[in-house]
């Protein structure tokens, strides 16, 4: 039982420590969800060095020496303990983000999570000449390892993050590692009594450049998969380890179920189930399926774990004899690496979309049996008429033509139709393929917007649009309105003069009110911070003699609002409005002004950065308010229901709280009014003025407890939004 449990708890430690971690980071660069992609290229790297470590110690050392010089690691990496950022890595660089998280998490936690990696691969070599009957097949050891992994993963959203605060996160992982290093001793003294120098490679079949390829490409395209299934369906809630680790427990779960002497699902099942994956993936496109989320979710969650299945699947079908065991390892990792390379860091850079998700799907379908049956010149010439169309269809894309709305359904029923031809072809590979391909292309058509621009950043896809009327330009980050801007007039006609803001900013709607009543209460508004700009639609609520600064944090945001061809909200009302980049919660804190009114209006897709609404953030911002300054948050979301934290960290610091939630009066069909959710807070009731008089509720937390950087419950927060608790009230 010692080495399941040491390679149980390894594993445990090793998986724990990803979603803590990142969730200490967070703050540090505005609660990007791409942390998470550059993390995960980070524990990819990491596990390959692990890995590395551990063939080497295992091709150079008997399993004793071995041991002891590996006990010698975990005890030099535990001086390194507890967990916490690494001095030097308090602000982030405006440029080269990725390389500096990279730095960070490598000065941070390398060492353990090196040593930590390298264990399971050492454990199984150890366990190969133990003695123990089941020495001849030590793959069965990396189920118990992803079992481990995938129990962190699990209970970390469910029972770690809601109950314990991170300080005592950090606390039991430390004592859990001192655990671990104990199990580790037990485990070498066993290897060193059975007296086994290594295991016999005498015999062993040399490993071919072809089997390597193969481990490689097979290991990287689920890897790769994790982060881009992860930032398809983390866009729209928040930045947050709940929504992080779904993805990544089902990747463990899969070698769980497949490393194994009888697998959960034969292989030859999954196989038969990977075109059913990839027509789920396509129908994702379909206008029918993209107003339910929770359907979008099941379907690329479960397109992820078929095509996870089938490509492990066939790393299990392909792994060598016990006496190759660490060079699979290293190969397999090798190919996570790359894989989490492509994704995280390739990908954002090359592309000014999600285009990985779709390439890495249209990879597996390549790695599966039979693909290049007959040869590559027969599939080329079977997938053929596919392909012509789709560099077609990605013609139109790239030059930016206009679709029709009218050509929305017709769109939408090709999809679906495609869809079902993909099925009829499924046991014609390469056919298949190129009716993917084409698939995915036509998905790319959007007749809902005609494209303006699309541009990409560590921060999110910017989208510069206009609706189906022409009448409106609008700033789409993920699938959420940033703001909008009537260019042209109902009869088509280019629309002039002053432009008036629109979406939730609309003049009498609740975040123009309490502008508006703050105004009122002190009779001007000599300064005034805007947090997150948008398009800049805030700009024009600015009245003469106000200062107002904006602060944000993706430059290309501040690019495109800047930009008056694209939208005219700065330089008609706002040209000489001051800018501050990078995170508000760190430039504000440094910033020597103090504020009549704080608009709080930061938000990635349709998610609200965490780290902004804790205590510790808004004691930054009262220490930067003037005596009888507002503070207002903006926390309209889809998905989760801000009021109960907003409410607690208002009470937590002594604040009156009042919030409003109005859908816009007088909608008509063109109107790009919306509704909005708002939350105000003013150390006493009279710094509102009249504004509790206007159908303003005034919050009470009750129990629940205030958001800080050491404790959020994010997923409270979405089940009050599904169970509509805190809603309008």
């Amino acid at each position: 039982m010692i080495y399941p449990a040491a390679l149980f708890l390894s594993a445990l430690l090793l998986f724990a420590i990803e979603p803590m971690f990142a969730k200490m980071v967070l703050p540090r660069l505005g609660g990007a969800a791409a942390i998470w992609s550059v993390a995960m290229v980070f524990f990819q790297s990491a596990l390959l060095l692990g890995y590395a470590y551990a063939h080497l110690l295992s091709r150079t050392l008997s399993p004793g020496p071995s041991a002891l010089v590996h006990l010698a690691l975990l005890v030099i990496a535990a001086a390194t303990l507890p967990v916490g950022i690494a001095q030097g890595f308090e602000t982030a660089p405006q440029q080269g983000l990725e390389l500096w998280l990279l730095a960070l998490f490598a000065a941070s936690i390398g060492l353990p999570f090196v040593a930590l990696a390298a264990t399971a691969p050492l454990l199984q070599n150890w366990f190969a000449v133990s003695g123990h009957p089941q020495a001849a097949n030590p793959y069965l050891l990396y189920a118990a390892s992803n079992l481990g992994s995938f129990v962190a993963l699990m209970t970390y959203p469910f029972v770690v993050e809601p109950l314990l605060t991170l300080r005592t996160q950090i606390q039991m992982w430390s004592l859990g590692y001192f655990l671990l290093t104990l199990l580790i001793v037990a485990a070498a003294i066993i290897v060193a009594g059975a007296g086994k120098r290594s295991i016999n490679q005498g015999t062993a079949t040399a490993t071919t450049a072809t089997e390597r390829a193969m481990w490689t490409m097979l290991a990287a395209i689920p890897a790769g998969l994790v982060i881009a299934v992860t930032a398809a369906i983390s866009v729209d809630l928040t930045p947050a380890p709940f929504l992080w680790v779904v993805p990544l427990s089902l990747y463990l779960l899969t070698f769980v179920a497949i490393f194994r002497e009888r697998a959960w699902v034969a292989h030859t099942s999954v196989l038969k189930l990977v075109p059913f994956a990839a027509v789920a993936f396509v129908a994702t496109a379909s206008i029918v399926a993209r107003p339910y989320l929770g359907v979008l979710l099941v379907m690329h969650l479960a397109s992820f774990l078929v095509i996870a299945l089938a490509c492990h699947g066939e790393l299990y079908r392909r792994r060598p004899e016990p006496a190759r065991l660490t060079e699979f390892y290293l190969w397999t990792s090798f190919g996570g690496m790359i894989g989490g390379i492509f994704a995280g860091l390739i990908a954002p850079h090359i592309f000014n979309g999600v285009a990985e998700y779709p390439i890495l799907v249209l990879a597996a379908l390549l790695a599966m049996p039979g693909a290049f049956d007959g040869g590559p010149r027969r599939m080329l010439r079977q997938s053929g008429p596919g392909l012509a169309l789709a560099a077609l269809t990605l013609g139109m894309v790239w030059l930016h033509v206009r679709i029709p709305a009218s050509a929305a359904r017709p769109i939408d029923i090709g999809i679906i139709l495609l869809a079902g031809a993909m099925v009829l072809v499924r046991r014609q590979p390469a056919r298949f393929f190129g009716l993917a391909v084409l698939a995915f292309a036509i998905a790319r058509l959007d007749p809902l917007f005609a494209p303006i621009e699309q541009v990409r950043s560590f921060f999110g896809v910017h989208r510069v649009v206009e609706d189906h009327s022409g009448q409106y330009r609008i700033l789409l980050h993920g699938t959420t309105a940033h703001g909008a801007e009537r260019v042209r007039n109902a009869d088509g006609t280019p629309f002039s003069g002053r432009p008036e803001p629109t979406t939730y900013y609309y003049f009498g709607g609740p975040i123009g009110d309490a502008i508006a009543a703050a105004r009122r209460a002190q009779g001007r508004l000599a300064r005034v911070a805007a947090v997150g700009l948008g398009t800049g639609s805030l700009a024009c609520h600015r009245q003469d003699g106000e200062e107002w600064t904006f602060f944000e944090l993706d430059p290309q945001v501040v690019r495109i609002a800047r930009d008056p061809a694209l939208f005219r909200f700065l330089s008609e009302c706002g040209p000489d409005i001051r800018m501050v980049p990078g995170d508000a919660r760190l430039t504000l804190a440094a910033s020597a002004e103090r504020y009549d009114l704080i608009v709080l209006d930061a938000f990635s897709s349709d998610a609200i950065p965490v780290h902004l609404i804790t205590r510790e953030a808004f004691a930054g911002y009262l220490s930067h308010l003037s005596a009888h300054g507002v503070i207002v948050l903006h926390i309209s979301n889809r998905h989760m229901a801000l009021r109960g934290p907003a409410a607690a960290v208002g009470n937590a610091e002594g604040l009156a709280v009042f919030a409003k939630a109005q859908f816009p009066p007088d909608m008509t069909d063109d109107d790009m009014r919306s509704p909005a959710d708002v939350v105000v807070f003013a150390r006493n009731v009279g710094d509102l003025g009249d504004l509790p008089e206007q159908g303003w509720t005034r919050l009470d937390p009750g129990t629940r407890a205030a958001w800080t950087d050491d404790y959020a419950n994010i997923l409270g927060a979405v089940l009050d939004a599904k169970l509509g608790r805190w809603a309008g009230q």
